[in-house]
């Protein structure tokens, strides 16, 4: 209430003496006040806030950001992955062939001696960054004040500029390093020390901010609001399709062994094609590409002598009766269901790699059965036949089979395939196929196809199964492709090990961890099945689809989490993303989840015509194994560097939270 002024000389106490007391209003009128306040307030509401599902949706991400925001300690390349406390009783199901059912194990999972320390610090503090946020879903990454920091040079370059590579040495950045064979694994892949409440959070940044030393950090550019970003093309030595960490230079025309990155990192935009055109809509796309968006010249060398694939037009061309084997794609996945029917494709077997990537004919006859089949381009494929099945709308990755073990977690695949790939398996006291034995799940099936079979690989890759113990399932000379099959099974339990009269290879020490991944090296020993229910890869998942929503016991406490992580993204995807974002679906094929949690984004876009990569960050808990266990593929990563594929790859890439983790990470390791 404004108390005005008297008369000169006269204090304002005197006027209040002379005021009179309004008389107090009745009961009506006060109804009536209150009614007016009401209506008035719900009309600026109404106009203000957001639409109730967004509003939903809104409310469900900032509650569940906090509880995924530290997820929990899993199998990454650390630690086996498994729950303490897993149910006593379970609900009998089928087992397939050469499974047997297993008896409890005491329950317990084993600690990583590399653990990190830093881990919990980070990943809470960004639990109280994300859970923090009130944007809208549209916007992945929270709204931070940035802190005043000195002004970042543009980084704009003349046009005519062109920018030359950073030369990468073979050894890679002290980051991209693997350890020497009789050096100790240090893997840079963390875990968290234990899951974290929703209070937890802030206790731990608390921690991590007392840490940080007083003086203003200078962010790099990356994370620098006041840095201006005109990306320079790179030099014409890059061409259309360099890899970093796998091309010395663009052309393909030298590529390492092992995957190496520059010491500087690439800062420059690989260009377009000429001729390059958006890729056609699914299903046109896995019949058709545009020759343009591929084109170099030892692709147009591999046309000219293969039928199952030519150049027509503007075409690169695939007809759907042609396959590198007679017969077609389908005939051979048929003949491999009659030699083994337990295999029975799309249910009992869901995901396959695919090693050696050639027409990636075999993942499409699959697809029609349910089947996820990731075909593995090696890098020493000069052809880039696996850039051809990604603008196919082909799952498919890079990597090398060497000394180094493939960025998969232990007992991933349900099955292994290897058609014509040439890979001497037996060399180098089969180390190989000790990688493969590791990647593949405990009763999964190794097929192995040829044309032309040579005495002394046959020779050597049997005896190699036999000091694996793998059982040979089946063989078969099919007439019409011309082509032999073999058929093996990895052993579900350690019985046919113990068995051995010879032990070699040997059983691996508790400290090689199966479960490392990033830059480790693939050791002359063999990783023993798992034993316990609680043991995740004990027993067979469900088929699918119930596999995608189904919870094994082995998650113990992570059963909820999942669930809630399914529920979750199923909202956010069904309410906002397919309709409110404005994305065209219909051009959408490649899809990439650069920070997987549990692969609910990936499970909510199961049932549309597109297929997802999940990437489980190397820094993050390791929950790949989770997605894996739900019919869903990915790899690891360290977004610190170059993801292994070509440019161009995806139709859509989803970051979650990514940047402001990394932007977390950066200050704390720092």
């Amino acid at each position: 209430m404004t108390v005005a002024r008297g008369p000169p000389g006269r204090p304002s106490s005197a006027l209040l003496g002379c005021w009179r007391r309004r008389p107090p209003l009745g009961f009506g009128a006060k109804v009536g006040i209150a009614i007016g306040l009401g209506f008035s307030f719900a009309i600026i509401w109404t106009s203000v806030s957001p639409t109730s599902s967004s509003q939903q949706i809104s409310t469900e991400r900032s509650s569940f950001a906090a509880e995924v925001a530290a997820p929990p300690t899993a199998s990454h390349n650390r630690t086996s992955t498994s729950a303490d406390g897993g149910h006593a009783h379970r609900k009998p199901r089928p087992v397939p062939h050469g499974h047997k059912k297993r008896h409890p194990a005491p329950s317990g999972s084993h600690a990583n001696p590399h653990r990190a320390n830093a881990t919990a610090s980070l990943d809470a503090a960004a639990a109280k960054a994300d859970h923090s946020e009130s944007a809208p879903i549209t916007d992945t990454e929270p709204k931070e004040k940035e802190p005043e920091q000195e002004q970042e040079p543009d980084m704009e370059m003349e046009p005519e500029q062109e920018a030359e590579l950073p030369m990468p040495e073979e050894s890679g950045d002290n980051s991209g390093k693997a350890p020497a064979e009789g050096e100790e694994e240090k893997s840079p892949q963390l875990e968290l020390e234990e899951e974290h409440g929703e209070g937890d959070g802030d206790e731990d940044f608390e921690v991590a901010k007392n840490k940080a030393p007083s003086k203003k950090r200078k962010l790099p550019p990356l994370f620098s609001s006041s840095a201006h970003y005109h990306w320079k093309h790179c030099g014409a030595k890059s061409g259309y399709h360099y890899i970093p960490c796998v091309d010395f230079n663009g052309d393909g025309s030298q590529r390492h062994h092992e995957r190496s990155c520059p010491r500087s990192p690439v800062t420059c935009l690989v260009s377009l094609p000429k001729d390059y055109k958006q890729p056609a809509p699914w299903p046109e796309r896995k019949d058709k590409v545009w020759y343009g968006n591929v084109a170099h010249p030892r692709l147009s060398n591999y046309v000219k002598g293969h039928n199952w694939l030519n150049h027509s037009g503007d075409y690169l061309m695939f007809p759907p009766d042609e396959w590198e084997f007679k017969g077609g794609a389908r005939h051979y996945v048929e003949s491999i269901d009659e030699m083994a029917p337990d295999i029975d494709w799309g249910k009992n077997i869901r995901i396959i790699l695919d090693i050696g990537c050639k027409s990636a004919g075999f993942g499409i006859a699959l697809l029609e059965k349910d089947v996820i089949t990731l075909s593995l381009g090696l890098t020493n494929d000069q052809t880039d036949l696996a850039q051809v099945a990604l603008e196919r709308g082909i799952p498919a990755t890079v990597g090398s089979l060497g000394s180094r073990r493939l960025p998969f977690p232990s007992g991933a695949f349900d099955a292994i395939h290897c058609g014509e790939c040439n890979i001497p398996w037996h060399s180098n006291g089969g180390k190989l196929l000790l990688e493969i034995n590791r990647i593949l799940r405990p009763g999964g099936y190794f097929i192995i196809s040829s044309k032309d079979a040579d005495l002394e690989s046959e020779e050597g890759i049997s005896a190699s199964m036999t000091a694996l113990c793998w059982n040979a399932i089946s063989y078969n000379s099919d007439d019409v492709s011309e082509v032999g099959v073999k058929i093996f099974q990895r052993p579900a339990t350690n019985e046919e090990y113990d068995l051995r009269a010879k032990k070699d290879p040997p059983f691996c020490k508790e400290e090689q961890n199966k479960a490392n991944a990033w830059y480790t090296h693939i050791k002359h020993c063999l990783h023993k099945a798992p034993v316990g229910i609680e043991e995740r890869g004990s027993d067979w998942p469900e088929e699918w689809p119930k596999r995608l929503e189904s919870y094994p016991e082995w998650l113990g406490d992570l059963q909820t989490r999942v669930a809630t992580d399914h529920n979750h993204w199923k909202a956010v995807v069904e309410k906002s993303y397919l309709d409110g974002l404005g994305i065209d679906w219909s051009n959408i094929r490649n899809v990439m989840d650069m920070r997987a949690v549990y692969g609910g984004f990936a499970a909510a876009l199961a049932s549309k015509k597109v297929w997802v990569m999940n990437v489980v960050p190397v820094h993050a808990a390791d929950t790949l194994p989770i997605i894996y266990e739900r019919g869903l593929i990915g790899v690891y990563h360290d977004w610190c560097e170059p993801f292994s594929t070509y440019p161009r790859s995806y139709d859509l890439l989803h970051a979650d939270h990514l940047f402001s983790r990394l932007k977390i990470r950066y200050a704390i390791e720092k």
